[in-house]
């Protein structure tokens, strides 16, 4: 079983220098709550993570890495991490440590990667100790090229297998859908990708010792995955990803499936409305979970297991770019693997780039708000009168 790196106490991960973001009290169907700020002065802050001794680690996509410790984001970004290309989509992504941070202090960092004329999704992991990030290996760089949609998240499985998410690059084909480089198993357009910690890919793999496919792979047939968690008792998969205008998914990814992009789906061409898919479904096209039309360009994605909100466990957690809100998904009881409700628990807060739970069960959001500034904040339970 995967081993827990933040298993620190609660008062040692509750940030002393908190604000209330808003007065108002967001109301919701079980919970209502507050937003407090955690940490601010960030520039579009990406993705957030916890290590043992309560720091909060902040991805800021023009390639800083920074650490909130005892409530105050310290001044100056991590030195070493590797050079990023901050431009458009691109830029630095998913921090995530080892589940053996503690003892090995790896630490694993997801972004885009110069390369030539263009960029692609690249992974490294280097050790992270006295506020340096040093000894950098890499781990996986995607045999992709585009403009944009990197995917770039990052997650272990129980038994300690990386999953990376890899987007399809704003590919684009004419005429044959299926000829588009996200139905393509020779490269890394539009996959999630399953690795041994140090990038080894596990004899396991659906695709290992296929002709012509890369064995990475783990899935195919996704847009631009921005949305990744894994189940922490059933070891279950989980992606959501960005549809064009309409028709952004949310998934349980499995091995060897394909997930349709762009042959099927629930979106149109931006602006002109017109035809994107050959149609919803299609025969050995695994279908979405939920799928959301219009589109609330997602970004961030958390199953929720804590105590602090006790009728939300279970439920998963969704962060809107569109609309800045966070969403609610609740799993059917009945049906497994079926969404049986969405709530939207707050509007208007910012766009949503990623959405975790701290050590304290408190659910905490990476924001960004008006001209790439952003803040990190944290939602708190509010008793009902």
């Amino acid at each position: 079983m995967i081993r827990s790196v933040v298993a620190c106490a609660a008062a040692v991960c509750t940030f002393a220098g908190s604000q209330v973001a808003a007065q108002e009290v967001h109301r919701s169907a079980y919970h209502d709550f507050r937003l407090v700020t955690v940490a601010e002065g960030l520039e579009v802050p990406w993705s957030i993570t916890w290590l043992p001794d309560g720091d909060l680690l902040v991805t800021e996509r023009p390639g800083r890495l920074r650490v909130v410790r005892a409530g105050a984001l310290l001044p100056d970004p991590v030195p070493g991490v590797p050079e990023v290309l901050a431009r458009g989509q691109g830029g630095l992504f998913e921090v995530l440590p080892h589940p053996d941070f503690a003892t090995n202090r790896l630490l694993y960092l997801s972004y885009a990667r110069p390369k030539g004329e263009g960029s692609t999704t690249a992974v490294v992991r280097g050790r992270f100790e006295d506020d340096r990030f040093t000894a950098i290996a890499d781990v996986f760089e995607a045999r992709s090229e585009g403009g944009g949609h990197y995917g770039g998240r990052l997650a272990w499985t129980p038994d300690e297998y990386l999953f990376v998410s890899v987007g399809d690059r704003m590919a684009r084909t004419s005429g044959d859908l299926s000829a588009h480089p996200a139905q393509d198993l020779s490269n890394h357009h539009g996959v999630t990708v399953r690795l041994h910690d140090d990038g080894r890919v596990p004899e396991s793999n659906p695709f290992v010792g296929q002709p012509g496919a890369l064995p990475e792979i783990w899935s195919y047939g996704h847009r631009n995955p921005q949305g990744l968690v894994v189940h922490p008792e059933t070891g279950e998969v989980w992606a959501h990803e960005h549809g064009p205008q309409g028709g952004d998914e949310l998934n349980r990814i499995r091995p060897g499936l394909n997930y349709g992009w762009p042959v099927v789906g629930y979106g149109v061409n931006y602006g002109s409305g017109t035809a994107i898919h050959a149609g919803t479904r299609a025969e050995g096209v695994e279908a979405p979970v939920h799928f959301w039309v219009p589109s609330i360009a997602t970004s961030g994605l958390l199953l929720y297991t804590a105590d602090r909100f006790p009728e939300w466990k279970g439920s998963f957690f969704v962060g809107g770019m569109a609309g800045r809100r966070l969403a609610r998904l609740t799993p059917s009881i009945d049906r497994p693997g079926r969404i049986e409700q969405e709530e939207t628990l707050a509007y208007g807060i910012g766009r949503v780039r990623d959405v975790r739970q701290g050590p304290d069960g408190y659910i905490y959001l990476a924001v960004e708000e008006r001209r790439g500034s952003g803040r990190v904040l944290r939602l708190e339970p509010v008793e009902r009168r």
